[in-house]
């Protein structure tokens, strides 16, 4: 063990979370997992659990490799990704249908010779959100008018957020949300925020009016955010609140300790109870407490991302940490607003506990380079120590 903890730097409650997280999604993913071999005729849990061991260890393998980059690096690799990404995106909006009977093909690449899917929406919003801490670091002294920041800031934003819009408006949402945080955060004039903020509102609805005006663009898509807003507010009887209506029995079914590892009965009723709904199942096998135990962990987990920001020594830093920490947690309380009914259904994945290979690497990503940002800041302590007379002469003796 102690070899290991060697090899790795950073901030050590950040690994331990992350790994806690890890190794706790295997006792839901399994169990939630037996639904999915029943519906695709095979009755093997086995692979799935294998399956979700891999991304695991593919996640955690992209995490040691982005926290062993000084964070500074990351500036150029957004500047040199946001071209990529765009591309990937239209690709995927653009591309031909994948199978008659795939959902959402929109939103996936296939990966013929590595055998997977993969959803650029996902890496779309992290460069996006480093681009943007970049930028903001950038012009943090300077005399900032609206004019000179449409071309270098929100043409590349509106740009990303209307590729990944059409195939996907809850990431859409949640991303341009997070932009006017980050911004916010950095220093961005609040005027100016509420120009974008309208203008964003404009483009939504010229979007959905041109829509509706002509169907056979976007066959369902508008139709299909408005009968879950509406769903959700009049509560009608649709596969979306049927899944709501499962969801509200596992929880209630779970009370305070749960029916206990493996013995979920709504698995077998919610459509994705190893993903979008997977907290639900959590709840009524661990109970509250293991509800609780989530809802703790990624509270400590922005309390550690809050506490690398303050005390990173450069702007970058400070924005870099809190623009791949906060999406974490974002997405984390949005999945479970959803299963207690809090929230309409928006498809989002619980962080490092859903099943699902690129929201586990996306986010193990994401924690590397707020680990790389703690590293840089211990390497600066570690500097200062080794220069206190105190240090060299503990180390004389």
């Amino acid at each position: 063990m102690r070899r290991i903890l060697n090899h790795i730097s950073g901030d050590r409650p950040i690994w331990a979370i992350a790994t806690l997280l890890a190794i706790f999604s295997f006792l839901p993913v399994y169990s939630s997992s037996s639904n999915l071999a029943y519906l695709y005729g095979n009755g093997n849990t086995l692979g799935y659990i294998f399956k979700h061991l891999v991304h695991l260890f593919l996640g955690f393998s992209i995490m040691y490799g982005a926290h062993k980059i000084p964070y500074n690096y990351y500036k150029g690799i957004s500047m040199l990704m946001i071209p990529v990404i765009i591309v990937l995106l239209a690709y995927t909006i653009f591309q031909p249908v994948m199978s008659d009977s795939m959902t959402n093909s929109s939103r996936w690449i296939k990966i013929p010779v590595l055998g997977f899917t993969f959803q650029p929406s996902t890496l779309a919003s992290s460069i996006l959100l480093i681009y943007i801490a970049r930028y903001l670091a950038k012009i943090k002294d300077d005399v900032v008018t609206f004019s000179k920041t449409i071309l270098p800031l929100w043409v590349p934003v509106f740009i990303v957020v209307a590729l990944i819009f059409p195939a996907n408006f809850s990431t859409a949402a949640i991303l341009f949300v997070l932009v006017l945080i980050i911004c916010f955060l950095g220093g961005y004039p609040i005027k100016y925020l509420s120009l974008i903020i309208a203008s964003g509102f404009l483009l939504l609805t010229l979007f959905i009016l041109t829509v509706k005006a002509y169907p056979e663009l976007m066959p369902n898509r508008v139709d299909t955010w408005t009968n879950r807003i509406e769903n959700f507010i009049n509560s009608e009887n649709t596969e979306s609140n049927y899944q709501i209506e499962k969801a509200k029995i596992a929880i209630a079914t779970g009370g305070i300790k749960g029916l206990g590892p493996g013995k979920s009965i709504q698995k077998n009723f919610l459509p994705q109870s190893s993903s979008d709904f997977i907290y639900a199942i959590i709840i009524e096998e661990f109970g509250l407490i293991g509800g609780l135990f989530l809802v703790i962990l990624y509270l400590w987990f922005l309390f550690r991302v809050v506490i690398i920001s303050n005390k990173s020594e450069s702007i970058f830093g400070s924005l870099l940490a809190i623009s791949m920490g906060l999406p974490i947690v974002f997405q984390a309380f949005i999945n479970m607003s959803v299963s207690v009914e809090l929230m309409p259904v928006t498809g989002q994945t619980l962080p490092l506990i859903s099943s699902g290979g690129t929201s586990i690497w996306m986010t193990c990503l994401s924690i590397g380079i707020i680990l790389s940002v703690s590293k840089n800041y211990e390497l600066e302590n570690e500097i200062i120590d080794q220069n206190n007379p105190l240090e060299i002469l503990k180390e004389t003796i």
